[in-house]
């Protein structure tokens, strides 16, 4: 594998930062960048990202099945919308974009807690996590972008506890893991939505 300064050739243009992910330890800290699939390979090298569940005002949760195209965990159903920031760019601010680029959503987030996971997607694709979780609010009708969303749905936290414990495998890992943590140590946040 080449080193990280041979990785990292030009980060003055919007192309090249989208594709550099930012490389943190496990107390977040910037330790550099790498290209989105050299960071998924084998085991995956620690990298930031964030995770957003939307709700309506029933309390429901917008899911999303990510598009077939997706290198890790295509057709798989996950929370409303997931992704990494850009090379130079906010967390907060990384959340706001992609919800609007993958789900045409403009919605107020609050950020929730942070944890660390990795997951094996097959022999040769990980994910390798430090992630930031946020809700949010929104009860209009989505525009997903096809390229990254291949459906959508409303479903009620009930019905999805209920899917994640009888279908886990049509599931992404990530939502397994946070859906379980927001309902055992976040419940008294789920009353003020």
């Amino acid at each position: 594998m080449n080193n990280q300064l041979d990785i990292i050739k030009d980060t003055n243009s919007e192309d090249a930062n989208s594709d550099l992910l930012i490389l943190v330890d496990s107390d977040d800290q910037e330790i550099g960048l790498m290209d989105k699939t050299l960071c998924h390979e084998d085991q995956g090298k620690l990298h930031r990202a964030f995770s957003i569940f939307l709700f309506n005002r029933s309390g429901e949760v917008l899911i999303q099945q990510r598009a077939t195209s997706k290198p890790l965990w295509g057709d798989f159903w996950s929370n409303t919308c997931c992704s990494h920031p850009r090379a130079g760019e906010s967390i907060n601010s990384a959340a706001s974009r992609r919800i609007e680029e993958e789900l045409g959503i403009q919605a107020e987030l609050s950020f929730i807690y942070k944890f660390e996971y990795q997951a094996r997607f097959n022999e040769q694709l990980s994910e390798n996590e430090l992630c930031s979780v946020y809700f949010g609010h929104f009860d209009g009708v989505p525009a997903p972008n096809p390229n990254e969303v291949q459906s959508w749905k409303w479903i009620s936290r009930e019905s999805l506890t209920k899917e994640l414990r009888e279908n886990a495998d049509l599931y992404t890992p990530w939502l397994k893991l946070e859906w379980s943590t927001l309902n055992e140590d976040y419940a008294a946040q789920f009353e003020n939505i």
